[in-house]
């Protein structure tokens, strides 16, 4: 009888233990208690965060806003005046087909049909720049081909190769962007243009 009782103690025991261990999780103590107060400071954090983040989300959202309809703005006629463009050209090749000496000799209503041509292309050359296209300035300028695009090689030892010495067709641009080129042909055989890099080397056109 006591080894019977001998050999069934330590499972008992083992048991009671375990039920011991079991009834202790299930009962938090003092240390497994959560405090209110630290919850509802870690909620607080995180609504802060949240907060923050959409305000910074909305913020930039109204910055891309103003940046996209400020561009609208500016661009919005890029199509119609780069086609306006093509008008001037027009206007300027027809005063310039009329050589000096019949301009010269020209008869009163010839005159007045220069006088009205030449107006016309002022005026709207005038009204082009109030919408923000400007013309590039190219000639005796170091090539860029960013605002220009060479047509030809003129040897000049007189001024720095790459130098734009004659614009065959006027560039514009329309607030940062370049609405066409200008066209020129560029010095060579001059001295090498201070700073001029790889980006600048000139191909012909």
């Amino acid at each position: 009888m006591t080894d019977e009782a001998n050999n069934n103690g330590p499972d008992t025991a083992a048991e009671t233990a375990a039920a011991d261990a079991a009834q202790d999780a299930a009962t938090p103590g003092t240390d497994a208690e959560v405090d209110p107060i630290e919850t509802l400071r870690a909620e607080n954090a995180e609504l802060r965060d949240r907060f923050l983040r959409l305000a910074a989300e909305m913020d930039n959202l109204r910055r891309r806003t103003e940046r996209e309809l400020k561009d609208a703005k500016a661009y919005a006629v890029t199509a119609f005046a780069r086609d306006m463009l093509s008008v001037s050209d027009n206007l300027r090749r027809a005063l310039e087909a009329l050589p000096d000496e019949a301009r010269a000799a020209a008869d009163s209503g010839l005159s007045a049909l220069v006088e009205g041509v030449e107006m016309t292309e002022r005026g709207m050359l005038s009204t082009l720049e109030r919408h923000g296209v400007r013309k590039i300035d190219a000639e005796g300028q170091k090539f860029d081909p960013n605002f220009h695009q060479a047509m030809f090689e003129i040897p000049n030892a007189d001024v720095p190769n790459n130098t734009v010495v004659q614009v065959v067709q006027a560039g514009y641009a329309i607030g940062d962007r370049v609405l066409r080129p200008a066209m020129v042909g560029v010095a060579k055989g001059g001295p090498k243009a201070e700073g001029n890099g790889d980006a600048a080397d000139v191909k012909n056109g």
